[in-house]
């Protein structure tokens, strides 16, 4: 994953760290040295700052493990400084199971929430609300709060948040998925609008908020258009069956002639009828700026390449693009190479599928 420091594996699902994370905790222990001057103050802003985002992680783990529970596995979670997200397989497509998977983050929450409560009051360590601040005030009631405001802020009816989520699952009980989309995605750029409005009289940071969920309601209307034109249709329909391939003993010259001579980027390299793996056009250039024109292609061969079979289903490989950050997928068939993938063939493929269907 580009950008991000693996910080380990918990229930079988792989934690990463977002590298612009540490810019935040930077933000935050500057913050705190300003209102301190003191390392202790500085420090004790990072450990609140690494307190929430535990928190964080936890939320996410009620939606991956809850996915679980009806065989949807989750990749991995990333922490970013704007949250966490649990990027799973796919999303459950039965209401309920969607509903459930979205109520589990939240969920989360409020246990943390009430177990923290119990506790400063077993204590008898609670204070004031009024004499709490961003950096001052007991650790665990400052922590408690911020859980709260996670769950109001998760439960808002607007993608991407988990109420979003809520209300389509509520909705596609009743109506058909995609209609079920469409409408709570309207609604979540209805309060992306007031948000946006609030925000130029009263809050900047609601104007960033408006900005996130505009783009997140956006998004899933668009994920949803995008299956709803590749479910249940097959690779080999949407792949390149007129392509070129090189061998591990071409030179970078006859790679440069292939991609001028047509259009295609990215070669697979073959020897004997096997795929050895695959020339980038981008690791192309570089291995232009650094060597000859008459070297290998084997030097820059990316080996062991993402594959896809011929019959796979469309709308479960789409994924694989951003997992591989690549532009094309070998297409194989029995092990052999029969195809490629790439995503301007996918997109021509579903503006196709779209005109059809109007």
């Amino acid at each position: 994953m580009k950008w991000a420091l693996k910080i380990g594996r918990f229930a079988g699902i792989d934690v990463f760290v977002h590298l612009t994370f540490f810019l935040l905790v930077g933000w935050v222990a500057l913050v705190h040295w300003q209102d301190g001057r003191s390392v202790s103050a500085a420090l004790s802003g990072v450990g609140f700052i690494i307190a929430i985002f535990m928190c964080v992680v936890l939320h996410e783990y009620g939606h991956a493990l809850m996915a679980r529970r009806y065989g949807i596995p989750t990749r991995d979670i990333i922490l970013l400084p704007i949250g966490g997200v649990a990027r799973l397989e796919k999303m459950p497509k039965q209401p309920v199971q969607e509903l459930w998977v979205a109520l589990a983050g939240p969920a989360v929450n409020i246990v943390i929430a009430a177990a923290l409560y119990l506790w400063l009051k077993l204590t008898a360590s609670w204070a004031p609300f009024q004499g709490l601040t961003v950096t001052t005030g007991p650790f665990l009631e400052r922590l408690m709060v911020v859980n709260i405001f996670m769950i109001a802020f998760n439960t808002i009816p607007a993608f991407p948040m988990d109420g979003g989520r809520v209300l389509r699952a509520i909705l596609a009980l009743r109506m058909e998925y995609g209609r079920a989309t469409g409408i709570a995605a309207s609604i979540g750029q209805g309060i992306a609008v007031f948000f946006g409005l609030m925000g130029l009289f009263y809050n900047p940071l609601l104007i960033i908020i408006a900005l996130f969920v505009w783009i997140g309601a956006s998004q899933e209307a668009g994920m949803d258009q995008l299956e709803s034109a590749i479910g249940g249709v097959p690779v080999h329909q949407a792949m390149v069956s007129d392509f070129k391939t090189l061998s591990t003993h071409d030179s970078l010259n006859r790679a440069v002639e292939l991609t001028l001579a047509g259009s295609q980027k990215d070669f697979p390299v073959v020897n004997d009828g096997i795929l050895e793996g695959v020339l980038r056009q981008t690791d192309l250039f570089q291995a232009l700026s650094e060597q000859d024109t008459q070297a290998s292609v084997a030097s820059m061969t990316r080996r062991e390449p993402v594959t896809v079979e011929s019959t796979e289903m469309l709308d479960a490989v789409v994924a694989k693009f951003s997992d591989c950050d690549c532009h094309t997928l070998p297409v194989t068939q029995n092990g052999k190479l029969v195809g490629l993938l790439t995503k301007e063939n996918l997109a021509a493929f579903m503006r196709f599928q779209a005109a059809a269907a109007n």
